[in-house]
């Protein structure tokens, strides 16, 4: 009996511990296990819509929406919502209504107003891109010289990987109040132009066809649209030709491309024979005879 007697009073210190206020909003107090019922409620908010944006983008969208970006800005909004609606909801079950939250929000719209602007400016272009969609998951974009893909757009910022496996954390006003080149915006389709120069003693319809040949043999060039050789024109020491291929499979590695069809390129050009010209610079001489040939004259 005394066992039970030290058992309850021990459960009652522990319940007047839990209900020991911590702070005051508005005229609700704010206790110990509100904190504790507002953190486990978060936490199972955050994991809730974890999974239903999983479950939109990978289940129940997947074969009702193509465009995978437009999954996964529905996935990230749905989250929002959810995320907006769990706290409203936590906040209401631990007796704190929106109207008690005017003191808390007027303090923090002072605090947007002098120091959170960033933050405040981030997250509503956050929302623009979800919205408007200028770039979406999957986009290959190029701002500010950096380029990528873009991997994940939060609510404060856009998470891009480059081909080197480097990860870009950029600011989601970047993409508004900046150029922003979307390489796949419409599609994945892309020309891409490759400059190549011979010797001024080719033919250049015989490079041409050479060229054109290494172009529709490489398995990354399209065959539609048609690609092309331009002759661009006579430069310093060298016929120049530009490449004009469209491809959707090495749109996000341009270089990739690039350096198959050099290589096979050269390879061509030396079994036709076919000369690529380099820089050359006649350089004139004078002897010590000639100098003072020169002075007599004068």
């Amino acid at each position: 009996m005394k066992n039970l007697e030290e058992a309850f009073d021990t459960v009652k210190e522990l319940l007047s511990f839990l209900s020991e206020p911590l702070f005051t909003v508005g005229d609700h107090s704010f206790t110990i296990s509100n904190m504790l019922i507002v953190i486990a409620g978060i936490s199972f908010v955050v994991i809730l819509s974890g999974w239903v944006k999983s479950l939109l983008i990978k289940k129940i969208l997947k074969n009702r929406v193509p465009d995978s970006g437009l999954r996964n800005t529905i996935g990230i909004m749905v989250r929002w919502i959810i995320l907006l609606l769990g706290l409203f909801v936590i906040l209401d079950s631990v007796g704190i209504k929106l109207g008690t939250l005017g003191v808390l929000f007027g303090a923090l719209g002072v605090g947007i107003g002098f120091g959170l602007q960033n933050i405040t400016d981030n997250f509503i272009s956050g929302i623009i891109i979800l919205l408007e969609r200028p770039i979406k998951i999957g986009d290959r974009v190029e701002v500010d010289d950096m380029k990528g893909d873009v991997i994940n757009i939060s609510a404060r910022a856009t998470t891009i990987v480059t081909n080197d496996n480097i990860t870009l954390i950029i600011p989601n006003s970047q993409f508004i109040s900046k150029t922003v080149i979307n390489w796949s915006h419409n599609d994945s389709m892309v020309r891409f132009r490759f400059p190549v120069g011979v010797s001024y003693k080719e033919d250049p319809e015989k490079v041409r066809k050479v060229m054109m040949d290494v172009i529709k043999n490489n398995e990354g060039v399209l065959k539609e649209p048609e690609p092309d050789v331009i002759f661009e024109g006579f430069g310093d020491s060298s016929l120049d030709f530009e490449l004009f291929v469209w491809t959707s499979k090495y749109t996000q590695r341009p270089s990739r491309l690039k350096s198959q069809l050099y290589y096979e390129i050269f390879k061509k050009f030396k079994e036709h024979d076919i000369e690529i010209p380099f820089p050359q610079r006649d350089v004139h001489i004078k002897t010590e005879t000639e100098k003072s040939i020169v002075l007599n004259k004068n």
